[in-house]
């Protein structure tokens, strides 16, 4: 078994391959790629992945990797509607249960429209490899299902890459080792 500084290691070689970058999985299917890593491993991922952001910022080879951090797309949401002292208020008067159903439904996270899949949507050019990153932090307001599954319906041109805190066996999603998703999602497991 590869250690995660190998299997970062991967992920470099594998976005410069122009067949990774053409998007297409086995049987043609769109490239949905998922990249699990122990939750204390956290900080070591997320400096991995601003070198390399950095790195193809102006890439000779063509592309860029674009970085989503769904945490953030979500604050920056909720600021400019200006819901974020609103939300804060309301988690004060009636708690975090409330919270995760108000951002959940301003965000319309499962409708078809999501604010966060037309944000990705419209921020991803052609030519790009699209790094997902945030989703512990997004828990339990955001599972990383909806994400994935919503997103597959509109960003099919270019591959995509989840980071997870947690564990992903090919068909489960546990979240931090212990939250089981209790949905099954298909995506390829990344640097194996």
């Amino acid at each position: 078994m590869k250690t995660l500084d190998e299997r970062l290691d991967l992920i470099e070689e594998t976005i410069k391959k122009p067949s990774f970058r053409q998007n297409k999985g086995l049987g043609n299917e769109v490239g949905y790629y998922i990249f699990d890593y122990a939750p204390d491993r956290e900080l070591q991922v997320r400096e991995r992945i601003e070198y390399v952001r950095k790195k193809y910022e102006n890439s000779p080879d063509g592309f860029r990797v674009i970085v989503f951090d769904l945490y953030d797309v979500i604050i920056d949401t909720l600021d400019k509607k200006g819901y974020v002292q609103k939300t804060i208020d309301m988690e004060k008067k009636k708690g975090f249960e409330r919270v995760i159903r108000a951002v959940g439904n301003t965000m319309r996270i499962t409708a078809e429209d999501s604010l966060i899949v037309n944000y990705i949507q419209e921020h991803t050019p052609d030519n790009s490899v699209v790094f997902l990153t945030g989703i512990g932090k997004c828990y339990p307001i955001l599972r990383s299902h909806t994400v994935l599954n919503n997103l597959h319906q509109v960003v099919d041109k270019v591959p995509v890459v989840m980071f997870y805190p947690g564990k992903y066996d090919g068909q489960e999603l546990i979240l931090f080792g212990e939250i089981k998703d209790d949905n099954y999602y298909r995506a390829f497991r990344f640097a194996d």
